[in-house]
């Protein structure tokens, strides 16, 4: 059987692909695997979860969203895609901090990868959690929780310590935003206007293609209760029909723009939860910097936009705050990220993404660990002042090395 990704760019080499039923089942297989990776729902663009030994599933263990009212958290399978946890979470009266754009994403997969969503004061999804249960490379059950320090270090695991088997999550009383959508922002506005535009939302997004002088839309996710925005502001204008983020396609499944109040499940991704994509005609790239050089490295972007915009289809600009995860990309600092989405044509984007690294290397920028870049390995381990703990604690839980492949053994220096 042929198991690809999401986007198609990946097909996995494993000898074996296992969707076991009960956590028993899952131990056996995880105890008797040579090597193995755990699969969430392909939405990486690289060869993280590849191996050519076992590939395992979390998809077909039962299904669970436990709520506890008192300590204020969720603990959920770890197969769970978000969307469907943020519209159980809202009947119940409860929140997230935060959601990705796309809400298809598995919980287990998007935290493991160091997934986000946006805000100068939301972290990453990772933040969120509170308790991990994995399975240990012997097959082992191992709880994690707050007042364990393993904690921080096995949030994004880049699935290289176990297969997470549920995770707890911190959650809030349900609220509602309101989405407003601006076209043709001026890039000269940034320079002055960067804190104002950026702090304007609950989570605010720029989007370009990198081709004109202007920042094509801006996304912003506000409250309700707050003053609605001008027509014209910092000489964008507000746009009179929905739109999607990739000029020239429909609109129809994004979520709903013209500052109508909703529930937050229902504005914070940038699709609506009811749309599945079928395919992903595309690859992806993101680096996290610090948020104080945000300006000079959008400036460094732009100084190449001549090679970046013909295999582009749209560039989103974002905030996260920091977190204490030792392999998150936002670990220890407030944080832009300057995501590409490319055309499905790796040969073309792979010398883009080249110089892209090569103009944000002075900013100590970090990629996103499921997407496609080509870091020098050495240079990104010194990226991240944990790293030195989050080898230990892989080699104290799979001593053998049964959960690494070629990439992750490259990244790790194994």
């Amino acid at each position: 059987m042929t198991v690809t990704n999401w986007a198609g760019n990946v097909t996995f080499g494993a000898a074996r692909v296992h969707s076991p039923g009960t956590l028993d089942e899952l131990r056996e297989v995880v105890a008797a695997s040579e090597r193995l990776r755990p699969l969430g729902t392909g939405h990486s663009f690289n060869r993280i979860a590849d191996t050519d030994g076992d590939l395992v599933s979390v998809a077909s263990l039962p299904s669970t969203v436990h709520i506890d009212s008192l300590a204020s958290e969720v603990t959920v399978s770890a197969g769970v895609r978000y969307g469907e946890l943020a519209s159980r979470l809202h009947a119940a009266g409860y929140a997230l901090h935060n959601l990705a754009s796309l809400p298809h994403i598995s919980v287990a997969g998007a935290v493991a990868t160091g997934t986000h969503g946006s805000g100068v004061a939301s972290p990453g999804l990772g933040a969120a959690v509170t308790g991990l249960r994995l399975v240990t490379a012997d097959g082992e059950l191992l709880e994690l929780r707050r007042d364990d320090p393993r904690l921080a270090g096995a949030v994004v695991s880049l699935g290289a310590l176990g297969i997470v088997v549920d995770v707890t999550l911190r959650v809030r009383p349900t609220f509602d935003l309101a989405q407003y959508v601006y076209e043709r922002l001026p890039w000269s506005q940034l320079s002055t206007g960067w804190p104002e535009i950026m702090g304007a939302g609950y989570s605010v997004s720029l989007f370009t293609d990198w081709t004109d002088s202007v920042i094509n839309q801006i996304w912003v996710k506000r409250d309700p209760a707050d003053a609605p925005l001008p027509t014209r502001w910092h000489g964008a204008t507000i746009a009179e029909t929905p739109l999607h983020p990739v000029p020239g396609m429909s609109a129809v499944n994004c979520t709903e723009q013209g500052g109508v109040p909703g529930p937050w499940h229902e504005r914070l991704p940038h699709f609506r939860l009811d749309f599945t994509p079928s395919s992903g005609a595309e690859l992806q790239t993101e680096y996290l910097l610090p948020a104080t050089n945000a300006l000079a490295a959008l400036e460094a972007v732009d100084s190449i936009r001549d090679r970046v915009a013909p295999v582009l289809q749209i560039s989103e600009i974002r905030t996260i705050a920091a977190d204490d995860l030792w392999l998150s990309p936002s670990h220890g600092r407030d944080s832009v990220a300057i995501h590409f989405t490319w055309h499905p044509d790796a040969d073309a984007v792979a010398p883009v993404v080249e110089a892209l690294e090569e103009r944000l290397a002075p900013f100590d920028a970090r990629p996103h660990w499921g997407k496609v870049f080509a870091t020098d390995p050495a240079a990104l381990r010194a990226r991240y002042p944990r790293f030195p703990d989050f080898l230990a604690l892989r080699a104290e839980l799979d001593p053998s090395g049964k959960l690494i492949n070629p990439m992750l053994g490259r990244y790790l220096g194994l």
